[in-house]
C-alpha cells in the first residue's frame, strides 16, 4: 500500500473487528482506535502474536508513513460495510 502511494490499508482478517480482552467476559470490540490506544493494548498484551498483533502493527506501521492515511482491520464478508464504517476497526 506504502509503495501504489495508497491513502487507506485494508487488512483482512477472520473477524469484523479488533476487540481487547478478546475471549473473555469483558470482551470489547473496537470501532476506532488512535495509535497511542494501539501502543497501549500491546504494551498490555491484547493482541495475540501470529495473530492480531501482527495486522495492528502492519496498520500502524502504515498510518505512520505518511501524514492522512489510515488503516482498517475487518472480515473479507464485512470488507465493504466496514469501509462504509458501519463495522471494521478503524486505525487514525
Amino acid at each position: 500500500a506504502e509503495l501504489v502511494d495508497a491513502d487507506v490499508l485494508v487488512v483482512l482478517t477472520a473477524v469484523d473487528q479488533v476487540a481487547i480482552n478478546f475471549g473473555k467476559e469483558d470482551e470489547t470490540w473496537l470501532d476506532t482506535m488512535s495509535l497511542d490506544e494501539c501502543k497501549k493494548h500491546i504494551e498490555d498484551e491484547q493482541f495475540a502474536p501470529g495473530s492480531m498483533l501482527p495486522k495492528v502493527e502492519a496498520a500502524m506501521s502504515f498510518v505512520q508513513s505518511k501524514p492522512g492515511r489510515k488503516a482498517l482491520i475487518t472480515s473479507l464478508e464485512k470488507a465493504d460495510d466496514a469501509l462504509d464504517r458501519k463495522t471494521g476497526t478503524w486505525i487514525e
